[in-house]
């Protein structure tokens, strides 16, 4: 697969997938350019036709900049690098998505678990899923 460089303000309503659009995947300071794994798409748009609602991508790519103001981000995180969303499905459960991107994604990848209950910080549960070499597996 390939990580391509997008636009926002050119490609935004470029379709790259039946049901996702480069903005998207934007990151929220709304800068140039936007890097997104073609195979990152792929795997959301499996997940989108697996449960046939649609995924809200609340984190997409993002720079540096904007990597270093989130609580808990990772140094080199696979936002970074336009390999991760962090996502969430009216209606479905984190552990549901989880479970389903478990088998996309069997030995390879990171699949995090953010759900909402005991974290009365979150107004809903999200799922991260990247498309990294190595598997990794956490909950928080």
């Amino acid at each position: 697969m390939a990580i391509n460089a997008y636009s926002w303000a050119k490609d935004g309503e470029k379709n790259l997938s039946p049901s996702f659009k480069v903005r998207e995947f934007r990151c929220s300071d709304n800068t140039d350019p936007i890097f997104i794994d073609s195979e990152l798409v792929e795997i959301l748009q499996k997940i989108r036709n697996h449960f046939g609602k649609p995924v809200n991508i609340t984190s997409g790519f993002r720079t540096a900049s904007k990597n270093a103001t989130i609580k808990n981000a990772a140094k080199f995180s696979q936002h970074l690098y336009g390999k991760a969303a962090d996502i969430w499905i009216s209606g479905v459960t984190v552990e549901q998505i989880a479970a389903y991107a478990e088998t996309l994604l069997p030995n390879r990848g990171g699949i995090g678990r953010y759900p909402k209950e005991g974290h009365a910080d979150r107004t809903h549960g999200w799922v991260h899923i990247d498309t990294r070499a190595a598997k990794s597996r956490w909950v928080s």
